[in-house]
């Protein structure tokens, strides 16, 4: 099949000119962060974007994420500001309770400009991902329920063969496909040559709130472990986490009642309110178990092929920069790109180089902080002292350490484009 023909068979409506996008063809895969918002840049920037992703629609609710320092200001060059915020949580702090309940530690919302422990933009992964779907979805291609299953470069482009069937060329491929990215796995190399394990597993599901949660979340930490409560927007509803060591992990992260059977065994007689909490694992619709985990890489472009956010560079949960990292990367990998002409080893360099220092500084981060809770096997060193100003210093790098060019005599649309793509599995 031609690529002509494959596009007309996806059923493609133009917008009131008429007029077809013109630019680098280019493949997002996946359709959570990274991927949405690389392609609201890609197409500001006068490319054509295909976002694949594998799930039938758009996965809802999800961790809370935070936006802190510069990523800030992507969201408002995004034109998003507004959008994001109308959709936070709305947590207005955090208390660190003892087993009986009572109050330690108070962290607010406010506190160090709204970039703090809780930020002042937080926000449900699956929230955040249906404001850059809805942003993005008259000007993209998305076709939810395939995935890439071959793929073949040479020096003018990239043949990509889909599970689906199908078959295209693009001129560029960008896994966006987080921490287990099948496309990284596909193009460099297996993922125990990337992925680092940081001796913690975390997992959280959705909850009826019985427990009186309201704007404020409630963590209990003791000997490694963790429990908490945070509010959602649903009020009926409350969000449960939990953390606990494991100097290994090979539970599949598609077995889901493997998942439940582990945490269940590792936060068996942990005080506060776990049990109650644990009690509603059964019942929960979108429970989530995974590693805490690291993607350390010397590259992440190959050609024709590049990665963002986790799937390249994940810092961890512990870091909470996962989001920010994502939708700084998705401004500098479509600027450089396009900036470069298109050209992928200028454009892909240039990214690479804007963002490394970024995202070790965050990484650290990541990693101090699993130490702080006492986890084992983290290299057996004491919990840092975070009073120096090494600290603070540190901090700073992994908020606001990177420089966002204005991209002078780049493309910028700044507006919807006027393609419009429905996949038959669109939400």
């Amino acid at each position: 099949m031609s690529v002509d023909d494959s596009r007309q068979a996806q059923d493609i409506r133009t917008g009131e000119q008429g007029a077809r996008m013109s630019g680098p063809r280019v493949l997002v895969a996946g359709a959570s962060i990274a991927g949405p918002a690389l392609a609201h840049w890609l197409r500001r920037r006068g490319a054509e974007v295909t976002v694949v992703e594998r799930a039938p629609e758009l996965r809802p609710g999800g961790q809370a994420v935070d936006a802190r320092g510069i990523a800030k200001e992507v969201i408002g060059r995004m034109g998003l500001d507004a959008a994001v915020r109308a959709a936070r949580t709305d947590t207005a702090g955090a208390y660190m309770v003892d087993a009986d309940g009572h109050t330690l530690e108070t962290h607010r919302a406010e506190d160090h400009g709204g970039d703090g422990f809780i930020a002042d933009i937080e926000i449900l992964r699956g929230d955040l991902s249906q404001v850059l779907y809805d942003d993005t979805r008259d000007g993209v291609e998305y076709v939810f329920g395939d995935r890439i299953a071959e793929l073949s470069q040479d020096a003018d482009g990239v043949d990509v063969v889909f599970a689906g069937g199908d078959r295209r060329r693009f001129d560029l491929v960008i896994g966006a496909d987080g921490l287990h990215s099948q496309l990284r796995a596909m193009v460099f190399g297996p993922r125990e040559r990337f992925i680092r394990h940081l001796g913690l597993v975390l997992a959280f599901y959705s909850v009826p709130n019985e427990f009186g949660v309201d704007r404020w979340m409630i963590d209990y930490q003791e000997a490694g472990r963790s429990a908490g409560l945070r509010p959602v927007p649903d009020a009926t509803r409350a969000m449960a986490m939990f953390s606990f060591p494991a100097a290994d992990f090979d539970v599949d992260y598609r077995d889901v009642e493997a998942q439940k059977r582990l945490l269940r065994e590792r936060m068996d007689g942990f005080g506060w309110l776990t049990q109650r909490i644990l009690a509603h694992v059964d019942d929960t619709p979108d429970f989530y178990l995974d590693q805490v985990a690291q993607v350390v890489m010397e590259r992440w472009s190959s050609g024709r092929v590049g990665l963002l956010g986790d799937a390249a560079f994940s810092a961890s949960p512990m870091s909470g920069a996962g989001t920010g990292l994502a939708l700084v990367g998705a401004y500098l990998l479509a600027g450089e790109l396009a900036a470069a002409g298109w050209d992928p080893e200028a454009g892909f360099a240039g990214y690479e180089a804007r963002m490394r220092s970024y995202v070790q500084a965050n990484q650290e981060i990541g990693r101090l902080h699993v130490r702080s809770l006492g986890v084992p096997g983290q290299d057996d060193e004491p919990s840092p002292d975070f009073t120096g100003e090494w600290f603070a210093e540190l901090i700073d790098r992994a908020i606001n350490g990177v420089e966002l060019p204005d991209y002078a005599g780049v493309p910028d649309s700044g507006a919807s484009a006027g393609l419009q793509v429905i996949s038959s599995a669109k939400p």
